[in-house]
């Protein structure tokens, strides 16, 4: 019961904390004193542009795509209902992702932040913020890392299960700097959105596992 209160207590602290990294974000962008940060990093990052590495971020882009998201959702959530046989785990996938594409949503109907127009390699519709792709990325791998770490013994594996789930969702928000279509800002909502719902959700399927539990044992 101890750990199970720690657990719901630091799920609360940090819920608090990226609700209000996104608040400060939303509200700087209101107030327009984030762009002198939006612009250098754009700078930064467009600054990298070369042949070689155009075609590498619109593969990372692509693999962020709702249409790409939508297939790894149907194709993960068959595999843990129907081979894996796992019930529990397919529907926190499910909701987990589910649910990070209807805040998403939510969030740009509200702020409704145009995209930036300074050299687009690509074109998109769409409201900016907070980044669909970097919010269903994040939530995507951070529940990948999640189902996989309960099952995986050693810590190499598990080092390298970070390694690859950081690496993913953060090329996949890099990409659109570089293609011209978000601002920074828009990532870095995107990630604290995310993490905010990512908390809540996996919060709630632990809780239900541990009563489940000690409904069993009694």
């Amino acid at each position: 019961m101890k750990i199970l209160s720690a657990r719901l207590i630091l799920a609360l602290v940090l819920c608090i904390l990226f609700g209000g990294v996104f608040a400060y974000i939303a509200r700087s962008i209101s107030l327009e004193t984030i762009n002198d940060f939006d612009s250098t990093i754009i700078n930064i990052v467009q600054g990298w542009e070369a042949d070689w590495l155009t075609p590498i971020m619109k593969v990372f882009t692509f693999i962020g795509s709702t249409k790409f998201v939508l297939f790894l959702i149907a194709v993960g959530f068959a595999i843990l209902l129907f081979a894996v046989r796992n019930r529990a785990e397919a529907f926190l996938f499910f909701i987990a992702l589910g649910g990070t594409g209807a805040l998403n949503q939510t969030l740009k109907f509200i702020f409704k932040r145009e995209r930036p127009d300074i050299h687009r390699l690509i074109e998109e519709t769409g409201f900016s913020f907070p980044s669909g792709h970097t919010m269903m990325a994040f939530s995507l791998y951070a529940v990948i890392a999640y189902l996989l770490w309960r099952h995986i013994r050693t810590a190499a594996s598990k080092v390298l299960l970070l390694f690859v789930a950081i690496f993913m969702f953060a090329m996949i928000g890099i990409s659109r700097i570089y293609l011209g279509v978000h601002y920074p800002s828009d990532i870095a909502g995107g990630v604290a959105a995310s993490a905010f719902w990512m908390i809540i959700a996996i919060s709630v399927y632990g809780y239900v596992l541990d009563r489940r539990k000690r409904t069993i044992a009694k």
